[in-house]
Parts: structure tokens; C-alpha cells; sequence
């Protein structure tokens, strides 16, 4: 998958939930089953690096592959990341300075996060 799943959804959406009550949707809701597919697809390649390992594969060729998976790790979650600021965090603002701020700081430190790992 070439082009990461963005939301730009405004307001709050609700999906039926285990009781049909409404529940808060998250931000990636829309995009819900392309993050499924990429995050699919990444599994499977991580089941290939075991596999390569495995087979006593070539080290280089071992390390190409965990960039690869990295790589598309690292897209998700910039996807996310999108996701949350124009979902959660521009709703919570809408609630309140207070609210905002307390998302923003969330979404700082889940960036952080990332940055560090």
C-alpha cells in the first residue's frame, strides 16, 4: 500500500456498540480496514524474516527486510498520528482549552514515544 489511510473527520461519530449504544468512534475509524490490511501485510512479513532466519538466510538480506517492516511501522503510526490530531485532539479542543491541551500533551508524549523507539 503506497498511500497511508488519513481521516478528516470533523465532530463526534459514534458506532453501535456491544449494548447498540452508541460509543466515540476513534480517528482512524474510516480507515479502520486499511490499517488491518497494511498492519496484515506487515505480519506476514515479519513471519517471513523468522522464517529467513530460519533457513540461516543471508544477514544482510535478514536486516532489508526488518528495515522494510520498520519502514511500514513507521507509516502506520505517522498515519495514526494524523488521524489523532484531526480527530481527537480538534474535537477535544472543541470541547475545551482544557481538553485540548490535555490531548495535545497525549498525543506529545505518544509522539515522543516514537521518536525515542
Amino acid at each position: 500500500m503506497s498511500s497511508t489511510p488519513h481521516v478528516h473527520q470533523h465532530g463526534p461519530a459514534t458506532v453501535p456498540g456491544p449494548d447498540d449504544a452508541a460509543t466515540p468512534s476513534r480517528g482512524y475509524a474510516q480507515d479502520k480496514g486499511a490499517y488491518l490490511k497494511r498492519l496484515r501485510r506487515i505480519e506476514g512479513q515479519v513471519r517471513g524474516i523468522a522464517r529467513m532466519v530460519d533457513e540461516d538466510a543471508y544477514c544482510i538480506d535478514v536486516l532489508t527486510q526488518v528495515s522494510a517492516v520498520t519502514k511500514a511501522l513507521q507509516a502506520v503510526s505517522l498515519g495514526l498520528v494524523e488521524d489523532h490530531l484531526g480527530h481527537c485532539v480538534v474535537d477535544a479542543a472543541r470541547e475545551s482549552d482544557e481538553a485540548g491541551q490535555a490531548k495535545v500533551r497525549e498525543a506529545a508524549d505518544a509522539i515522543a514515544r516514537l521518536v525515542r523507539s
